[in-house]
């Protein structure tokens, strides 16, 4: 784990993970919204080759409009990013801790918001 987020390592192919982590991640009311495929980007902007690495952008509809209620700008930080990558044979799959982002704002009104997105994140991780 790293300070500004949580991991799991999987013993399954990248796809795989994918498939596991979104599929997690809609049990626990998040949407996909957005998919970057840093491998295909990279290699077709800077003619590089790296391993396999996709950006997720998900997003719990319930979560963010409480969360825009409560600030405007809140926009910024969404949506939540989940990582999948393979690594040493193995599939990494790390979330960022909505708690630290929600850090940044100052704003005591999202700290709930920011540990209901965490729970929620957890379990998804959790159940892959």
């Amino acid at each position: 784990m790293s300070a500004y987020g949580i991991r799991r390592i999987l013993d399954v192919p990248y796809e795989t993970a994918i498939e596991k982590i979104t599929a997690a991640l809609k049990e626990q009311g998040f949407g996909v919204l957005t998919e970057i495929d840093m491998k295909a980007t990279l290699k077709k902007k800077l003619d590089v080759d790296v391993d396999q690495y996709v950006i997720l952008g998900a997003c719990n509809p319930h979560l963010a409009y409480t969360a825009l209620q409560k600030e405007q700008e809140i926009g910024l930080l969404l949506p939540c990013n989940v990582i999948v990558y393979a690594h040493e044979g193995k599939s990494v799959v790390s979330i960022l801790d909505p708690e630290v982002m929600m850090g940044v704002t100052d704003n005591d009104a999202l700290k709930s918001i920011a540990g209901q997105a965490r729970e929620k994140l957890e379990a998804a991780l959790n159940m892959i």
